[in-house]
């Protein structure tokens, strides 16, 4: 009786004990899984400049692939910065561009009642204005779903408000790009060839295309008041008499180009002419085989030397943006100015001039781009790139440029931006494709612009100037 006794008590303790031990299992499992829940939602999407960096660098890969023209990339970057400027500007108290840029109506304002990373609606809205004027867009896609994927897992709220208020900044910027004129240029006829002229332009070897973007004057400027604005100085009147000063540029470009051959790889104006070359199509014909080298444009490369400036100064995010997207209007407004004149002169290139008049089988040390002469358009970008990035970054800014880098060249120091620009508009002279007053007033010309660019954009409350992140 006893035994049966304690067997049922022993019974009842085990039971007992178990019925607490799963409890508080129960318990213990609802406390972690509280836990998690609380850190997921409370993790912050940690974003940086060098997130911003990478998805610039993104878009600028796509448009090498896709090959697209300086006067057209210069537009993708333009309009992508602006849109994530639009959004981290509300964030850190930085100017509206909205009524500064023509046609530019206030962006959507973020929800306040909403919890918005807007660094990241910023990268949201980059990526998704620059996917919308690239070809292929898939390769954006995927680059972008991977950051889908990590903001998610981070912050699965945070990531979904912050997503869908920086697609409607990006919407907002895709209708205002959309009335620019760029959709009618593309059904606008070809360049016509005066060939009874023998001052204006005729298409160039090896491949002799037709005239690039002949109508980009009619593109809408983001801040100048017209393409024809900073209409430059006019180049020497056209004259193959000896003596004349269009003559003596003509030799000029012609006898730099033999000097520079002589001396060959030792040849530091050859280095220079190979480093700022930009040619973001460059054709090589051997026998019946021909094949094509893709490269960075002119205003692809101040951009990656506004990223320079901005990781030497340790710039935080927001003054990231900040700079990429003045700089990106000073150059995009830069080539409207520049075709403007380019196909109102059309005139003729010194390899064309060369090869009829003076040694037929003349090469320049670079491929002559195609399209007309005057005013050199790398001269016109530097010029306002390195005028913006100055008043940006100071003057004496000294930096090592290994934008070419990627493409087999090496490092270039600076002491300053103009010093750059200086070097990247003589080095149209070194590599035999422009006269000297194409390079010389192209930088007058982009010096203006860009100065105009600085009085009359005001994004900043206080000063312009961009200083390091603590």
């Amino acid at each position: 009786m006893e035994k049966q006794r304690f067997i049922r008590y022993f019974d009842k303790v085990i039971k007992h004990n178990l019925f607490i031990r799963s409890k508080s299992l129960f318990l213990l499992a609802l406390l972690v899984f509280a836990l998690n829940a609380c850190q997921k939602e409370e993790k912050k999407i940690e974003i940086t400049s060098e997130d911003y960096h990478s998805a610039v660098d993104k878009i600028t890969e796509v448009m090498v692939h896709d090959i697209f023209s300086p006067p057209v990339a210069s537009r993708i970057y333009n309009y992508s910065n602006i849109a994530a400027y639009e959004i981290i500007r509300q964030e850190e108290g930085y100017r509206t561009l909205s009524n500064q840029l023509h046609s530019l109506k206030a962006v959507p304002e973020a929800d306040t009642t909403k919890n918005i990373n807007h660094r990241l609606s910023a990268l949201v809205a980059y990526l998704e204005v620059g996917k919308s004027l690239l070809f292929s867009e898939d390769r954006v896609e995927q680059y972008r779903d991977s950051l889908y994927d990590s903001w998610k897992l981070q912050n699965e709220k945070v990531f979904n408000d912050s997503k869908i208020y920086g697609l409607a900044v990006a919407e907002h910027v895709k209708k205002w790009y959309a009335s620019d004129n760029y959709a009618q240029t593309r059904t606008m006829p070809k360049f016509s060839v005066n060939t009874e002229d023998p001052s204006r332009w005729q298409p160039t070897p090896p491949d002799y295309m037709d005239g690039i973007e002949p109508h980009w004057k009619k593109i809408r400027p983001s801040i100048i008041d017209s393409s024809s604005q900073f209409k430059p100085a006019r180049y020497p009147d056209f004259s193959l008499e000896k003596g004349t000063p269009f003559y003596k540029e003509l030799m000029e470009t012609y006898e730099v180009g033999n000097k520079i051959k002589e001396e060959g790889e030792e040849s530091e104006k050859l280095e220079i002419a190979q480093f700022w070359d930009c040619n973001p199509y460059v054709s090589t014909h051997k026998g019946h085989l021909m094949f094509a080298t893709k490269k960075i444009t002119p205003g692809a490369h101040w951009i990656g030397i506004c990223k320079i400036a901005c990781q030497k100064t340790n710039s935080d995010f927001a003054k990231t943006v900040f700079a990429y997207t003045k700089t990106s209007i000073a150059i995009a407004d830069a080539f409207i100015s520049c075709w403007d004149e380019k196909y109102r002169s059309n005139l003729i290139r010194p390899e064309t001039l060369i090869n009829q008049h003076i040694d037929e089988n003349w090469t320049p040390v670079l491929q002559t781009p195609p399209f007309p002469e005057y005013t050199s358009g790398h001269s016109v970008v530097s010029g306002a790139a390195s005028t913006v990035l100055t008043d940006i970054f100071g003057d004496d800014f000294s930096f090592d440029d290994d934008t070419e880098l990627q493409y087999g060249l090496p490092i270039r120091s600076f002491k300053s931006f103009n010093q750059a620009a200086d070097e990247a508009a003589v080095s149209r002279l070194y590599g035999g494709i422009h006269y000297r007053a194409a390079i010389d007033l192209g930088l007058d010309q982009g010096r203006a612009l860009g100065s105009f660019v600085i009085q009359k954009i005001k994004m900043n409350t206080s000063s312009s100037k961009v200083t390091s992140s603590n």
